[in-house]
């Protein structure tokens, strides 16, 4: 059973990565859970080892996180499938056991494993993708069974995906056109509309961003991830293609070059307690910052010197 990696799951895993908070309303909407923006997510190792008559193999899985509230502590994982297979199953199967041995207990010969909540998220689908997938197991003590719901892109419109706070959705939104690309792209009255709808989606991104509901850098995130989306689906369209990345990837709003800097560096801050001050290098230098002007930035946040500021640099380069 062969595995590719796909451009989609390369979004899918940075989106994660940088905007974390955005997969919440996604669990809510999957799981039918209520967990709030406030609530602790902490990302888990994508690289499982699977072994297979003596030989470990080993396999990246899309996400593997856990959520904490208030009163509970759940592990999620959720997949990005760019279509619909039958194998995917046995592949979620795979994954799920392999997660749940990682967070098993062992006390005095007993072994407990909790399998984690799963998911997968169909950016294509068809009239025989299930809206539920399930697993059932035999054991000498008896038959256990569970759900894995699915989520299909193209059930969500816009106003839907902004209603519901499904922003993580955004970067695959073109997703909906695919069927209809060719003839969006020899019709300008069509390219016109799409572009247009295209246009809202950043003036709502823009409107929630000035409320405080996203920060600037999720913003830009979402934009730039879009672009990359949209390139890659619509590669063989160009009127589509430029026509589309050009609003997506204007101007990012219209704010003082510091305002987008700060905000990158606050997001490299509040990772810094796993990552250190290599994110925040990272993230001013995916903004276009200098390297003189990073220098002055981090002596100042991290308080360490201009000697030690430049190898933190030279350690990166």
């Amino acid at each position: 059973m062969k595995e590719t990696n796909t451009p989609y799951d390369d979004v899918y895993r940075t989106l994660l990565q940088e905007c974390k908070v955005l997969i919440i309303p996604v669990i809510n909407e999957v799981f039918k859970t209520n967990y709030k923006g406030t609530d602790t997510i902490n990302l888990e190792e994508n690289e499982i080892f699977i072994d297979f008559f003596g030989e470990s193999t080993k396999k990246i899985t899309d996400s593997s996180f856990s959520i904490e509230s208030s009163n509970e502590k759940r592990h999620y994982h959720i997949e990005c499938q760019s279509s619909s297979d039958g194998s995917m199953i046995i592949r979620m199967y795979e994954y799920d056991s392999q997660i749940a041995l990682k967070h098993s207990n062992l006390k005095d010969y007993v072994l407990e494993v909790e399998f984690p909540e799963s998911a997968v998220i169909f950016l294509r689908h068809n009239k025989n993708t299930p809206d539920t997938m399930k697993i059932k197991l035999s054991t000498p003590g008896g038959k256990v069974s569970y759900d894995i719901p699915t989520l299909k892109i193209k059930s969500y419109d816009i106003d839907t995906i902004f209603e519901k706070n499904l922003l993580f959705l955004i970067p695959f939104y073109i997703f909906t056109y695919e069927d209809s690309l060719e003839e969006i792209d020899n019709s300008d009255e069509k390219l016109f509309q799409l572009k247009k709808e295209y246009s809202n989606i950043v003036l709502r991104l823009n409107m929630l961003c000035e409320e405080g509901i996203i920060t600037e850098y999720m913003y830009k995130t979402i934009c730039q991830l879009s672009e990359r989306v949209i390139e890659s689906l619509a590669r063989k369209y160009d009127n589509v293609r430029k026509g589309v990345v050009s609003v997506m990837g204007g101007k990012i709003l219209d704010y003082e070059a510091k305002r987008i800097k700060d905000a990158a560096l606050a997001e490299g801050i509040s990772q810094a307690k796993t990552e250190d001050i290599k994110v925040c290098i990272e993230l001013l230098r995916k903004y276009g910052v200098k390297d003189e002007d990073i220098i002055k930035e981090i002596v100042i946040k991290f308080e360490i010197s201009e000697v030690e500021a430049k190898e933190f640099l030279n350690n990166l380069n």
